[in-house]
């Protein structure tokens, strides 16, 4: 596995992809690398969802005491992937890191606590997984509307589809971030 540090805490992860003609296999989840890396944490729920194309999921975060880290990729399709750092008093507040997650390069994200995140499906049927270091608590659940024009996120979709809740969350400069750097 190849780690890259994108903003600090933020990684993108390279999994070694064995191919033949049966196929593929890679490891997607190694706590021994994570660790050497700086990501000492204990995964303990998963969650996948499928979604066509154009649906944008977030930007969402849960606050503390049951903020979530996350492990992200794609299992099928693509997403355009995207983390916002929120903790008051970092030196990359409001900057933002998107990167393609595709079922074909096997690209990985770790999200870490302090960080909003969110993706727009780029095909049908994406099924894209996390692996969260908190349980699902949805009264300390957030979030920071997708294109608040402070953080000119290149989404390149002008009328995405978004749930209710996502419509109604504040821009990011009526946002008051719950984290500490």
């Amino acid at each position: 596995m190849q780690i890259e540090s994108l903003l600090p805490g933020l990684f993108l992860i390279k999994p070694k992809v064995f191919e033949d003609h049966r196929g593929h296999f890679f490891e997607s989840f190694r706590e021994d690398v994570l660790a050497q890396n700086g990501v000492e944490t204990k995964f303990i729920q998963d969650n996948q969802s499928l979604s066509q194309k154009g649906i944008l999921r977030g930007l969402h975060f849960q606050a503390p005491p049951f903020a979530q880290g996350k492990l992200v990729r794609v299992i099928q399709g693509a997403v355009l992937d995207v983390a916002v750092d929120i903790r008051k008093n970092s030196p990359t507040f409001g900057h933002h890191v998107a990167i393609e997650l595709t079922e074909s390069n096997f690209l990985m994200m770790y999200i870490p606590i302090g960080f909003a995140h969110g993706f727009l499906t780029l095909q049908d049927n994406t099924i894209f997984t996390y692996k969260c270091t908190d349980y699902y608590h949805p009264e300390v659940e957030g979030g920071v509307l997708w294109n608040s024009p402070e953080l000119n996120i290149p989404w390149k979709i002008e009328n995405p589809i978004l749930s209710t809740k996502d419509e109604k969350l504040p821009s990011f400069k009526d946002f008051i971030s719950p984290f500490e750097f």
